[in-house]
């Protein structure tokens, strides 16, 4: 477990009051989650500010054991919070999949298997035929994860802070950005050094800690690789970092 002190971040300017915690890439690392959020709740309990939002960023499924039981923690209700959940690129390629059969296949090499086994079912009796699996995923896949997974979000703006899967284009403004650079962008946004239209929060590229400059915070710290799962909390124009360690 990690939990430091506050740091000055100016660029990233929230309204008066409200503290934001933005999780990084978890990818069906489901017991990793319920420590990280179990932190969260005490880190509120202890120093409880007037409204507070959790962002998620996005890549909930593929790859880790629990896909299943991530998407489920997810769609939990809070009374005392805002819950945005964002699109990943993995998220993209399962909406994909599930409807278009022949998109299966791509789905599975992307990490499908894992998703689809946290849900009972054995790919490797389907390999033959890949787009057989479309109809099976449709019957177990419960509805509540695709209404959420219909609902999620390509980014979120409060302030003058952006959440992105990816990052964003530098250069195009923020109501203009791709679909496809918000969930994929690489290295033309994280090798920009200049300034950037507001403060971005992404994870997308996994990182051995996370990374925060004048103008971005990466807080993919690799869960599903054996790394830590991690939060970057922002307020007042200033931000810590919560993360939990691989389990």
């Amino acid at each position: 477990m990690m939990q430091n002190s506050w740091r000055e971040c100016p660029n990233a300017r929230l309204p008066e009051g409200l503290r934001i915690y933005a999780i990084g890439d978890i990818h069906g690392a489901a017991t990793m989650l319920d420590k990280l959020l179990a932190l969260i709740d005490d880190d509120i309990a202890a120093d409880p500010p007037a409204r507070v939002s959790e962002v998620f960023l996005g890549d909930y499924v593929d790859r880790g054991p629990d896909c299943a039981g991530v998407l489920r923690r997810l769609r939990e209700v809070r009374a005392d919070r805002e819950r945005i959940h964002l699109m990943g690129n993995h998220e993209q390629a399962m909406i994909d999949a599930l409807g278009n059969g022949t998109l299966m296949s791509r789905w599975l090499a992307f990490g499908g298997e894992a998703t689809l086994a946290s849900y009972g079912i054995d790919v490797r009796q389907w390999l033959h035929d890949p787009q057989a699996l479309q109809p099976m995923a449709q019957a177990v896949i419960p509805e509540e994860d695709l209404v959420l997974l219909g609902r999620l979000t390509s980014s979120h703006q409060v302030g003058g802070v952006v959440f992105a899967h990816a990052g964003i284009r530098p250069g195009v403004a923020l109501g203009e950005q791709a679909l496809h650079d918000l969930l994929w962008i690489r290295e033309d946004f994280l090798d920009h050094e200049g300034p950037l239209p507001a403060f971005v929060v992404h994870g997308h590229t996994p990182v051995d800690v996370p990374t925060v400059t004048p103008w971005r915070a990466n807080v993919d710290t690799g869960a599903v690789y054996g790394g830590r799962l991690t939060a970057i909390v922002l307020e007042d124009r200033r931000y810590r970092l919560l993360s939990v360690d691989h389990c």
